[in-house]
């Protein structure tokens, strides 16, 4: 185990820079998706579900999202026919969400797109550095999912 001191100061700026990086995301991904009657926060629900149905909590786990912003989300996809939902065997309580054919079909217009931009985006960083980011922030997921955040009752999570 490394027993060197956390870089702390080098953890608030890949925070800030995540900040940042989140935030244009989602204005590229509102534009990207515009076309196809979607906003990044409805592309990134439908295109969970593009391996198969799942509940609102699902979801909103998989984000990192709380359940309630989900909830709305999938309740304007359904609106727009984007999705739908159906009874859950497993838990009544939670139905599950898929996509209709044209949500599927949304997100297959999205994807040539897609892939020009994320080819764009990819272009001149080696994919070491790819992966290097990647491990660099799945851990750090890790950790926030494992530990309740400073300054709330240690039992309870935030919503």
């Amino acid at each position: 185990m490394d027993s060197s001191p956390p870089d702390v100061d080098a953890l608030i700026e890949v925070t800030a820079e995540v900040f940042a990086v989140n935030g244009r995301l989602l204005r590229e991904g509102d534009w990207l998706s515009a076309h196809a009657g979607l906003t990044s926060a409805r592309w990134q629900v439908a295109g969970l579900l593009l391996d198969g149905p799942s509940t609102v909590a699902r979801l909103a786990r998989e984000r990192g999202l709380r359940r309630q912003a989900v909830q709305q989300t999938v309740e304007r996809l359904r609106a727009e026919g984007v999705v739908t939902t159906r009874p859950n065997p497993q838990d009544q309580r939670s139905p599950l969400v898929e996509l209709t054919t044209g949500g599927r079909q949304a997100l297959e217009d999205l994807g040539p797109l897609e892939q020009q931009w994320l080819e764009h985006l990819a272009e001149d960083i080696p994919p070491e550095d790819m992966r290097v980011a990647l491990a660099v922030l799945r851990r750090l997921r890790e950790k926030l999912d494992a530990r309740p955040t400073l300054g709330t009752d240690p039992g309870r999570r935030p919503s």
